[in-house]
């Protein structure tokens, strides 16, 4: 696999971003892998909103249950050797949420994790999906070393969450339970690449469009890169470039060697 670079984005509606430079600023990070989260689409919309991006073979999945809701895509400037939607789990495939795509030397998985909703009304769920989730990872890794990017909805420590206190055990995102189903993707045997790089360095990757949290820096990290430990030694570089605008969120980076 020639990839270099892979690039990750919750872009919170790629029919409205596609009209904010998006185009403009993945051509300056160039990837050679662009995984989206969050599309809000049709696969047919989606494509038909990508259509410009002429360099990627492109690859969606959308939400079966509600229209204009969640989603993933996967732009690759090598065609994979296969491309799996989903989890092949009825409870978990209904939202668009995932695609793995296989390239010579590993597996790559975007992902867009389930949010535990207001009220945490969702957290049960979510906590089974992040052990079904974990399960596929580690099947895969049968195989082949696995790169997991996407958006986590968790941040994993308080150094990732501007206001840790306040958010504690009443904001999804940040209860016990979902930074505990993290810390079992580490305990697995994945690594927190930024971390590895930046184990004390402040910087978020999602800000709420409310209350000028962008501008005040009040943010979340909680888009990630995690690599099987076993090719650490392939990883150059990762990055948050929240220089770039058009979402609630920021790209995140993985350069490999």
């Amino acid at each position: 696999m020639s990839a270099k670079k892979i690039v990750s984005w919750n872009v919170n509606g790629i029919r409205a971003i596609i009209k904010k430079e998006f185009i403009e600023n993945v051509n300056k990070m160039s990837p050679d892998i662009l995984c989206l989260q969050e599309t809000k689409g049709a696969v047919e919309d989606v494509k038909t909103a990508l259509q410009l991006m002429t360099d990627y073979k492109i690859y969606v999945n959308s939400s079966k249950a509600r229209k204009g809701y969640s989603g993933t895509a996967i732009l690759s400037k090598e065609e994979p050797i296969s491309v799996v939607y989903d989890l092949g789990m009825e409870e978990h495939d209904q939202e668009g949420r995932v695609i793995t795509a296989e390239y010579e030397s590993f597996f790559l998985v975007n992902v867009y994790t389930p949010n535990s909703g207001q009220g945490l009304k969702r957290l049960d769920y979510r906590q089974t999906w992040d052990e079904h989730f974990l399960a596929h990872l580690k099947k895969l890794e049968e195989k082949k070393p696995v790169i997991l990017c996407g958006d986590l909805n968790v941040a994993h420590q308080e150094i990732d969450i501007a206001r840790p206190k306040q958010n504690y055990n009443k904001s999804a995102g940040f209860t016990q339970q979902e930074i505990d189903g993290f810390g079992r993707y580490l305990e697995g045997g994945f690594v927190d690449t930024f971390r590895h790089f930046y184990p004390e360095e402040v910087k978020y990757s999602y800000w709420n469009y409310m209350f000028n949290a962008r501008a005040n820096n009040v943010g979340w990290r909680i888009d990630y890169f995690l690599v099987s430990k076993i090719m650490m030694d392939q990883v150059k570089a990762a990055h948050i470039h929240n220089e770039y605008l058009g979402s609630d969120h920021c790209p995140v980076e993985l350069e490999l060697v």
